[in-house]
């Protein structure tokens, strides 16, 4: 009796030579851990909890990994920390290079202090590191570079680099400390504020309560603007001073 020979169809061919094809080729690895989700991880468990680096226990815990597989990628806390700072300096616009200086900075300072409004645990820690990564010094060189070809002497510039950071770190933790977050709530507590307040021991301050704060319109985190202004404008004038 003769066998029947059966011919494998078009498709069974196919998958047979994928098969061959891919026949001792490791397959691809699940949820593989590198440097950067392990930093963004942090990065946004900072975030929820408004501190600095989490616990590296903690850490493997919400990569759903153990916690000595970290230490393939970073010997030690303070590394993570290091890589976390850089990508919030990774966040920051650079000053572009087809505008004037002051716009450069005035643009550099409200994309710095929204990256330290999205993540305030940064604010104390964004020149306190010892090995900042390739982000943290390209931001830092760029902006040097900005103020240089903006006329600015290395001594002027770094007069400029200080107050400017100081200023930008300055108003960002303050606006982050206050008891309101809008136009609305910012009435409420001056209202509340006015109702107890003795007006003739405290005229001036009445004065700025009820002309300002309590002025239709009025929003407060505006200010970063004029005193961002001011700053620019002195930093022009003596800017020939700095040699």
């Amino acid at each position: 009796m003769r066998c029947k020979v059966v011919k494998p169809s078009k498709q069974t061919r196919q998958e047979d030579l994928v098969a061959m094809e891919t026949a001792g080729t490791p397959a691809p690895r699940r949820n593989s851990l590198t440097k950067e989700k392990v930093l963004r991880t942090a990065v946004a468990m900072a975030d929820e909890t408004g501190t600095g680096a989490p616990s590296m226990r903690k850490l493997a815990e919400r990569l759903g990994i153990e916690a000595m597989s970290l230490y393939h990628h970073f010997r030690n806390k303070d590394l993570i920390l290091d890589g976390m700072l850089d990508l919030v300096f990774g966040e920051i616009e650079l000053p572009p290079d087809d505008i004037g200086w002051q716009a450069a900075m005035r643009r550099r300072a409200d994309s710095m202090r929204g990256a330290l409004i999205r993540h305030p645990w940064a604010i104390s820690l964004m020149d306190s590191r010892k090995n900042p990564g390739h982000a943290t010094l390209r931001h830092h060189d760029a902006v040097i570079g900005c103020l240089r070809s903006g006329g600015f002497s290395i001594a002027g510039a770094t007069h400029a680099v200080s107050v400017l950071d100081s200023y930008i770190y300055g108003f960002t933790l303050q606006g982050l400390s206050l008891p309101f977050t809008s136009s609305a709530g910012l009435e409420d507590v001056a209202g509340s504020i006015l109702e107890q307040l003795p007006r003739d021991e405290f005229p001036h301050l009445t004065e700025m309560i009820v002309d300002r704060a309590l002025k239709p319109g009025y929003v407060y985190t505006e200010e970063f603007r004029v005193g961002l202004d001011l700053i620019l404008d002195g930093l022009r004038r003596e800017r020939e001073n700095w040699r």
